[in-house]
């Protein structure tokens, strides 16, 4: 088979077990980010030790400094948001704000979810101790949740004048490339790396000389890096090849439906919204539904999708989620509703953070206001 299938659907089943990793045997010192994530430790936790944290396995499994230590801090004994957010916190370079709008909840419930992870560290007296290679699948999930955060909040960063941070999510794709070579044969891996490089492709086009919003529908294909869309769809091949789907191996699929299409009209929309709903079965999220509504807009035309998004608004969930609407907002701009439209591209702007995003929301605002717009 060459290039990603033409139904990455069909790759989609109903399995996912997991299967343990061959043991990887490498060695290297950590004695310096050892040491930065002791003092840290005991700073905040008060119970750990530099004979617990330098305590590690000859074997080392790990040849990458912060990789080693993601996974020592995605440690199975805390709950998996908590691991993920503590860290973020500690390792991910992203601030506790940023890190509570990637969770989607208030900043002082974000901060107490840090606070009590810390305390169960030192009350249960968990070590910081680099695991040893059978024990890196237990905590791959957390380690991917942390890399898939990163790469987000380079990609769009969720404040700041730019719109994004390439520096995080260069980093993103380093690592995972790095996770992949040492665990080739973990899909969900392989299927990250491929969602990274398959949206990482359209980087140049995201904005315009003048450093403006560019939509993907507006977007300039030639200016897509083709080399990192051959490379993800061969990466996003050998994850499906392996018959144990998940959730990034079926986002990567959706991107790479939007890569394959040479022009917008020609994008394959009632396969990304299959694609959104068998995401639904395997990570449920009111994200997911939104994204999923905006498939079936572009499919069954805007008026659907617009009651499905009204739905969710209803739920309550996305209240303070900037992109809920900003999408309501487009959907009734498409549909000429200009009034509904206006007052949901003001509450989209009272939310956003990021300048290059508020730029594109106050100039569509301005079209609404102004009658300029014209339904799609």
């Amino acid at each position: 088979m060459n290039g990603v299938p033409a139904n990455p659907g069909a790759w989609i089943t109903t399995t996912a077990r997991n299967r343990a990793i061959d043991r990887i045997r490498r060695r290297r010192a950590l004695a310096e980010k050892t040491e930065v994530l002791r003092r840290e430790a005991e700073a905040d936790a008060g119970a750990v030790t530099a004979a617990d944290l330098l305590g590690m396995d000859d074997e080392m499994p790990l040849v990458d400094d912060r990789l080693s230590l993601i996974f020592t801090c995605c440690h199975p004994a805390l709950a998996m948001d908590a691991r993920v957010a503590l860290t973020l916190r500690t390792l991910g370079g992203l601030t506790t704000p940023e890190i509570a709008r990637a969770f989607l909840v208030p900043e002082p419930t974000l901060a107490q979810r840090l606070v009590r992870a810390k305390r169960k560290i030192r009350d249960a007296g968990i070590p910081y101790r680099v695991p040893p290679a059978e024990l890196l699948p237990e905590r791959l999930d957390g380690v991917l949740a942390v890399l898939y955060l990163v790469y987000n909040e380079g990609h769009t960063a969720s404040g700041g004048d730019e719109l994004g941070r390439r520096e995080l999510s260069a980093e993103a794709i380093r690592l995972a490339r790095l996770l992949a070579s040492l665990m080739p044969d973990e899909p969900e891996t392989l299927g990250l790396l491929a969602l990274m490089l398959l949206h990482d492709a359209r980087t140049a086009a995201r904005t315009s000389e003048a450093g403006e919003l560019v939509l993907l529908e507006d977007q300039d294909r030639a200016r897509w890096d083709r080399s990192k869309i051959s490379e993800g769809g061969a990466v996003l091949e050998r994850a499906l090849g392996a018959g144990r789907p998940g959730s990034y191996q079926i986002q990567a699929a959706i991107a790479a439906v939007h890569d394959e299409a040479a022009t917008t009209g020609e994008t394959d929309w009632p396969q990304i919204a299959l694609l959104y709903r068998e995401l639904m079965a395997f990570a449920p999220s009111p994200v997911v539904e939104l994204n999923q509504a905006v498939a079936v807009a572009m499919t069954d035309g805007p008026a659907l999708g617009l009651a499905m998004v009204d739905a969710l608004a209803a739920e309550g969930r996305l209240d303070d989620y900037v992109y809920l609407h900003a999408t309501r907002a487009d959907l009734l701009r498409r549909l000429g509703r200009r009034s509904e439209a206006a007052a949901a591209y003001e509450r989209a702007l009272a939310l956003a953070a990021n300048a290059t995003e508020r730029r594109f929301l106050e100039r569509r605002l301005a079209e609404v206001r102004t009658g300029e717009s014209r339904p799609n």
